[in-house]
Formats: C-alpha cells, sequence, structure tokens
C-alpha cells in the first residue's frame, strides 16, 4: 500500500475516534443532564408534600419535623388469644359437653423495623421465641386522617382446654393444658382508618409513629371505620378429635366491619414529650362467619362390641372393609388409632350476624429530642363470632417501644 493510501487509512481512524469521543462525551452530558432533570422533580415534588404538610397544622400545636425521612427499630410483646367454644350433643337437656379451647399468644416477643416517608411507611417483624410467626404492617397518616394494614399467620400447637359435661343430668368438670399432634394455623388481617376532626390541632400520629411532634395539648373527636379477617384451619388428620369436637368443623373464615366514634387526647407537659390516650366502642355493620364441614373415618361414639370386623379403610370410597363409613374412636390411652384418621372437606355453610359490640383501646407515649425520638404504644382490639354453637372470641392486643432517628 502506499504512503498516501496509509496516510489516508490514519486519518479515517482518527476521525472516527474522535466522533466516538465527542459522542461519549454527548451521552455522558445528556444523562447528566438527565439525573440533575430528575432530581429537580423530586425536590419538587418533595417540596410540594412538605408545604402540603405544614399548611394542614397548626404550627402552634403542631410541628412537622425538616427530615421527613424515619427509620424506627421496634421491639414488640404481642397477645393474640383465640377463645374457641363449642358444644357436643344437648348440654341443656343434660346429656352433652361445653367445652373451650383457649390459644395461647404465639407472636411474643417480636423485633422488627419500620421505614418510611412522613406518615408513610412499612413494617416488618419476627418472632423471636419458640413459637414463630410474622407480622407485616403498613401504615400512612395525615392531619385528618389514618390508615393502617397489618397481616399475620402463625402456627400453634399449645392451648388452655376446659369442659363441662352432663351425663344424665350429672355435672363433670375437665380443665388442664393441651397439646395438639399437629398445629392449628391461624391468620389475620387488620384494616384500619381514621379521621380526625381537630387535624389542626390534635395529631394521632404523634404518639404512635412520631411523624409530627404535639407542641401543645390538644384532643378531638375521631370517627373510625375497622375490616377484620381471620381464619382458623384446624382440618389437618391428626387434629381430627377436635374436628369431631367442633360438631365436624375442619375451617372457619370471619369477615367483619366495624364503624365508631371516639376520642382522643394528647398531654404535652413539656416540649418533646407527649401521652395519648384513645377510646372507641364500635358496632359491626357487617359480621360474616363461614365454616367448613368436614367427615371423618372415625366418630365420638363409644362401641358396644369388638371393632376388629371394620379392617382396612378405603379411602377413595371413604369406606372400612365392612361397608361403614365411620368407626367408633378406641377408649384409652393408646394413641395409634391417629395414624389410620383420614378427614375430607363435605361442604360450608355461612352466617350473617349484625350488631356485634367491640372495642378500640390505644395509649401512647412518645419523647422527642434533636433527631431521634423514643415511643412506647399499646393497643387494644377484640372481635367476637358465633356460629350456631361455635363461638369466637378474638383478643388482639399488642406493648411496643421503639427507637428511631430522622433523616
Amino acid at each position: 500500500m502506499n504512503k498516501i493510501g496509509i496516510i489516508t487509512i490514519c486519518c479515517l481512524l482518527s476521525s472516527m475516534n474522535v466522533a466516538a469521543q465527542e459522542q461519549t462525551s454527548t451521552d455522558s452530558v445528556d444523562t447528566q443532564q438527565s439525573k440533575r432533570s430528575l432530581k429537580e422533580r423530586l425536590n419538587i415534588v418533595q417540596q410540594f408534600l412538605d408545604t402540603k404538610a405544614r399548611a394542614k397544622v397548626d404550627p402552634n400545636y403542631i410541628e412537622v419535623h425538616k427530615k421527613p425521612w424515619r427509620v424506627v427499630l421496634r421491639y414488640k410483646e404481642t397477645v393474640f388469644d383465640v377463645d374457641y367454644s363449642n358444644s357436643v350433643g344437648d348440654p341443656q337437656a343434660g346429656n352433652g359437653i361445653d367445652w373451650n379451647m383457649c390459644f395461647e399468644p404465639p407472636m411474643s416477643p417480636s423485633l422488627g423495623v419500620w421505614a418510611g416517608y412522613r406518615g408513610t411507611g412499612i413494617s416488618v417483624a419476627k418472632s423471636l421465641g419458640k413459637k414463630k410467626g410474622t407480622s407485616l404492617s403498613f401504615s400512612t397518616t395525615g392531619a385528618k386522617y389514618g390508615a393502617n394494614l397489618r397481616l399475620r399467620s402463625f402456627d400453634v400447637t399449645e392451648g388452655t382446654f376446659t369442659s363441662t359435661g352432663y351425663d344424665n343430668g350429672k355435672e363433670m368438670h375437665l380443665n388442664g393444658d393441651a397439646r395438639l399432634i399437629e398445629p392449628v394455623n391461624i391468620t389475620s388481617l387488620y384494616l384500619n382508618g381514621y379521621y380526625v376532626f381537630n387535624g389542626r390541632c390534635y395529631s394521632q400520629a404523634a404518639a404512635y409513629n412520631q411523624s409530627v411532634i404535639q407542641r401543645r395539648s390538644a384532643g378531638s373527636l375521631i370517627l373510625g371505620a375497622t375490616w377484620y379477617m381471620s381464619a382458623i384451619d384446624l382440618s389437618d388428620d391428626k387434629n381430627s378429635s377436635l374436628i369431631l369436637l367442633s360438631n365436624n368443623v375442619g375451617r372457619i373464615k370471619m369477615h367483619q366491619g366495624n364503624i365508631g366514634i371516639g376520642y382522643g387526647y394528647n398531654w404535652v407537659p413539656f416540649r418533646g414529650f407527649v401521652v395519648n390516650a384513645m377510646a372507641m366502642p364500635t358496632v359491626s355493620f357487617y359480621n360474616r362467619v363461614k365454616v367448613y364441614k368436614y367427615d371423618c373415618n372415625y366418630e365420638l361414639v363409644e362401641a358396644t362390641g369388638p371393632t376388629d370386623e371394620y379392617g382396612q379403610w378405603n379411602p377413595d370410597t371413604h369406606t372400612w372393609a365392612n361397608g361403614k363409613t365411620h368407626r367408633p374412636i378406641p377408649v384409652g390411652d393408646d394413641a395409634s388409632w391417629y395414624d389410620g384418621v383420614d378427614s375430607w372437606e363435605v361442604g360450608s355453610e355461612t352466617t350473617y350476624s349484625l350488631l356485634r359490640l367491640n372495642l378500640d383501646l390505644r395509649v401512647g407515649i412518645a419523647y422527642n429530642w434533636s433527631d431521634y425520638f423514643v415511643g412506647a404504644q399499646a393497643q387494644f382490639n377484640n372481635f367476637f363470632y358465633k356460629k350456631d354453637q361455635c363461638k369466637v372470641n378474638l383478643y388482639d392486643a399488642y406493648a411496643r417501644v421503639s427507637f428511631g432517628v430522622r433523616l
């Protein structure tokens, strides 16, 4: 290749390199401008939200902190008692059993983290003890409103069993601790919303998530609504004796909507410190209980003769070898029959009722200094369901301490 050709190729390569550098430089400038533009938009949105938050409250009563982000470490003691009652036979006629199973608290204690912007954030908590469970919650608050969503799921095998039996009018009592062979699964969803009538001077959030700081004492009427869903699943084959005692109820799903009006008050004895108390009686406007019925290859009757003739159980036809579906539960301490238990779903029943009275009680304390804060809160809720002889009373309560920082 002649000298002129080599020089020409070098010039072309050089021009291509320069063009590439210019393109890279142009792309870098465009990327920086795009990042700067996105950041500016986010700043505009943040300024709008901050301005709106301050405009909604009276600064003489409520302080909106200049730092909007918060991270909070929470330690929580939870009590979730489930009182489950039912009847077998006809106790009122002197021939049957009234019994109650109280499942012990499954999630005490737990450790979690809450993180969010202003009054909106999400929390995840894990239990620390032997009784495993997970709790997930989402909350958002403003000057005149607040909402909280809490999800919970856990298994429990321990409880307290009490019963009163009647045999031809003779009364008998049985009390003691009970341990199930397989766990009962309990799940719940709690959705709560409220409206504060005096939102310019009173903040419910000041004592519970410290999104704002209460500067002077104030109170307000509060309108609240709650949607509560819970499910109890005891349908494992090894829990068939509990299903039989429950009149063949293997699963229960409960839905309840409540509305009420209460009063909350924030007491501020000195700067940065607030004590809150709120009480709200509620009435259910929607109350539905759906029970899923199960059949079992054993039944709660006394055997009148030998049971060897039953033979093998066929799970496909739901019959024993002798053609019968149910076999009497053996009397005595021998629990080997559990290995052959088989239960299956046969249908469901739904009941609606109204005018159930519940109660929402809350107490909160918080102290703020510089960019840090500490708090302690407690809440109590009670939900009641009934389907024929089946009664479920849920006590949902917690006590929590927290430490947080503003960013």
